[in-house]
């Protein structure tokens, strides 16, 4: 996992942390208003922001950062539905970026998505049926 660069928040000033502290005792819905849209939290990310308020609440600073997931070889070899050797190929020929941790090779989740999302392209734009084989109108 690759750490992102985090956003650092100030501990809230002693009222508002004490006042936010007393609204999360005993909570477990936790509803955000986006743009006026309700939205309810699934536990997961509830979890995470609880944890971030309570933190604040304390007085706390809080940094917020996101983790690209990394996968194995095997891994990401299964998820874009090719071999293990034939993706160890296309890293050792720079063709999808590569990490080593120790001798182990990670590659990132979104390095896997884009090469899937670059075959797709391709393959659409190969595809006699499809709309590049089309030709232009009014040309013949």
């Amino acid at each position: 996992m690759a750490l992102r660069a985090p956003r650092v928040t100030p501990g809230l000033p002693a009222e508002e942390a004490q006042g936010l502290a007393r609204s999360l005792q005993d909570s477990n819905d936790i509803t955000v208003f986006v743009d006026g849209t309700v939205h309810r939290l699934p536990a997961t990310a509830r979890d995470a922001v609880v944890d971030m308020l309570q933190r604040l609440g304390r007085g706390e600073a809080v940094s917020v950062s996101s983790i690209e997931e990394m996968l194995t070889t095997s891994q990401a070899a299964e998820l874009a539905g090719i071999s293990h050797t034939y993706l160890r190929n296309m890293t050792d020929r720079g063709e999808i970026p590569v990490e080593y941790r120790g001798t182990h090779r990670r590659i990132r989740l979104g390095a896997i998505m884009a090469w899937l999302e670059t075959q797709k392209a391709q393959k659409k734009g190969a595809d006699p049926a499809g709309p590049a084989a089309e030709e232009p109108a009014g040309q013949a």
